[in-house]
């Protein structure tokens, strides 16, 4: 049962555990979860569900299962790394690297409600990090060198993770 961000306890769903619903949208929810592995191995990871309001919408699978597929060809320190695309019962989900941190909107938010700007050393180092990925994915290549074309169309302080170890994806 999700009460209001969080979960009463662990709920099942396939190979995970969903411990926490830490984010929700419009069209997809996100959750802090566990794997469930051999031998007690066991990893926290973020999984992305569909809304069960979306689950009809094939147009939104679609672009959900490219989301998956596309960040899937990406490895760089500035990018959430993707694990997983799956279905469990009527779920899609992508399982992928848990950022332990805020995003960007609720910093923002935060030096706002305190009457406090960013520092620029610090708004700085977030803006560099930020192009430093985008230009890695703008020009990823496929194995033949030919450009993968991937253009990220959604550029916005919610979608921008900042760990509290300070990495910026």
């Amino acid at each position: 049962q999700v009460v209001e961000g969080s979960v009463k306890q662990p709920i099942p769903f396939g190979k995970y555990l969903l411990l926490e619903r830490i984010n929700v949208g419009g069209m997809a929810e996100i959750f802090l979860a566990r794997s469930r592995g051999l031998h007690g191995f066991k990893r926290i990871l973020a999984i992305k569900k569909i809304l069960p309001t979306m689950a009809e919408d094939t147009e939104f699978i679609a672009m959900f299962i490219d989301e998956a597929r596309i960040a899937a060809e990406l490895s760089h320190a500035g990018i959430v790394q993707i694990f997983e695309l799956g279905k469990f019962e009527d779920d899609y989900y992508i399982a992928m690297e848990f950022v332990h941190g805020k995003d960007l909107r609720f910093i923002q938010e935060r030096m706002t409600r305190e009457r406090q700007p960013v520092p620029i050393p610090q708004a700085c180092f977030i803006v560099h990090r930020i192009c430093e990925a985008l230009d890695y994915a703008h020009n990823r290549k496929d194995p033949t060198a030919r450009p993968l074309g991937f253009i990220h169309r959604d550029v916005s302080p919610q979608n921008v993770l900042i760990s509290y170890e300070g990495a910026v994806k």
